[in-house]
């Protein structure tokens, strides 16, 4: 709990700080005054001036108690009176251009923290799963392209695109959900033991659910890496306990099916269940050199409006790390890429949302972030750099969203005054931030929502 709310806070403070020092500093390079730098919001924790300053600015920085936002407070007419002398200093006397770019420096300054963060993490390296898949389920995409299980993934590509090496299966996923939600078919270069490879094609362009969810990975037949099935650690007094089972035991057989994968044994254990009641079978498991028979009845629980199977144990052994790391030009490169395909993503998920295509469900609050940062603080420095990265570009794609209120916002109406030469009228600019305001406030509404309906459940 501790850890999580320390990365969650450090995230919302590091972010919000580089969001607005991206206002404060194209400000300053505009010739406007800054009069507050504040990273968050209530009672000042602390406040100063720095002696040196530049010429025209007498900035105060603040830290607020409550870390959930932060502003740049600049001279402006429309907020005080200005004097004559410092009028040129103000922010609304200044050029279109420079107002624009001063709205803009916020988010762009997110997308750049989003990129060093990658280009970091790319250089550092990270421990990923290697690209070696699992038995597909029955009836899914991938085993119905042929693939059985054991072939590794070495390269990958959308329609129409140059096949690219896969490093990882988290890569992998990548292009997945890349293909899933574009609506284009996915190339796969397959290897196996014998260094023979084949191409396959997934054709995800005909892929009825395009939530990003677990039961889309199961349509498509990708869900996890190929890992041993080996129990782990095991719920006190729950089925597999009570069944005698062991951590540490290697399942061979669940009935008649021969078990080779640590998510194969997942699927049969979520699928033992028939018109909602448990149905037992005989597990085969290896246990210190010997074969022990046993016979398992699962729990049934309520997961997604369906009853599955669970057996209160962790299922599947860790699968075969791969350490994924990449040069100084090319972890750059791959950074930048990284980001453009995250926003771009972020959009068409934002706009399918409006249309309806997707389910709002997709949308998350502070609740999840916070669960997100601890767990990702808690694996290690380049998982959380990465929680880092694509939160950044999430907040930076947000806020150039056209929505009144936003940083988006206020460029629609100066691209309106670059157009008609005319600013908004005060009267109009009034309206379109109550509209902007209630969009966010119901924005938030439904993220909170599903941040407890998704915990309670």
């Amino acid at each position: 709990m501790l850890t999580t709310l320390i990365a969650f806070v450090v995230a919302l403070g590091l972010l919000i700080a580089v969001h607005e020092w991206g206002h404060y500093r194209m400000a300053v390079a505009r010739g406007v005054k800054v009069l507050r730098f504040s990273v968050g919001f209530g009672r000042a924790l602390a406040r100063w001036k720095p002696r040196r300053q530049r010429p025209g600015q007498d900035t105060e920085f603040v830290v607020g108690a409550i870390p959930l936002g932060g502003y740049v407070k600049m001279l402006d007419e429309r907020e005080g009176d200005v004097p004559e002398a410092e009028r040129h200093l103000a922010f609304n006397t200044q050029p279109l251009s420079s107002r624009a770019l001063i709205v803009a420096a916020g988010p762009v300054a997110n997308l750049v923290l989003a990129v060093l963060l990658y280009t970091l993490v790319n250089w550092i390296g990270v421990q990923e799963p290697r690209a070696v898949l699992a038995p597909p389920a029955a009836g899914s995409m991938a085993e119905k392209a042929g693939l059985r299980g054991g072939e590794e993934v070495r390269a990958a590509a959308l329609a129409g695109d140059e096949l690219e090496p896969v490093r990882s299966f988290e890569g992998l996923r990548w292009t997945l959900t890349r293909g899933a939600l574009d609506g284009e078919d996915v190339l796969l270069q397959l290897a196996r033991g014998d260094g023979r490879t084949r191409d396959v094609v997934l054709p995800l362009g005909s892929l009825a659910a395009k939530d990003p969810n677990p039961q889309m990975f199961r349509a498509i037949g990708i869900v996890a890496p190929l890992s041993r099935p080996e129990m782990g650690e095991l719920t006190p007094d729950g089925a597999a306990e009570r069944a005698g089972l062991r951590t540490g035991d290697l399942v061979l057989k669940v009935g008649e099916t021969p078990v080779v994968d640590g998510q194969q044994l997942r699927e049969l254990i979520r699928g033992s269940v028939k018109d909602g009641q448990p149905q037992a079978s005989t597990w085969l498991v290896e246990r210190e050199g010997q074969r022990v028979t046993l016979d398992v009845e699962p729990a049934v629980i309520e997961h997604e409006g369906r009853r599955i199977g669970r057996i209160g144990a962790y299922v599947g052994a860790q699968p075969e790390m791969v350490t994924v790391r990449y040069g100084p030009l090319e972890g750059l490169t791959t950074g930048v890429r990284r980001v453009w395909e995250v926003s771009v993503l972020s959009l068409r998920l934002l706009g399918r949302m409006l249309v309806g295509e997707l389910s709002v469900r997709n949308l998350s609050g502070p609740i999840a972030i916070a669960d997100y940062a601890g767990k990702s603080a808690s694996l290690g420095l380049t998982y959380y750099l990465g929680f880092l990265a694509f939160i950044s570009v999430s907040l930076g794609v947000l806020n150039l969203l056209p929505v009144p209120v936003l940083d988006g916002g206020h460029l629609m109406y100066y691209l309106w005054e670059g157009v008609t030469g005319n600013p908004v009228s005060e009267a109009w600019l009034q309206r379109l931030q109550y509209v902007g305001m209630s969009l966010l406030l119901c924005m938030m509404a439904i993220a909170m929502y599903n941040d407890i309906v998704s915990r309670l459940g």
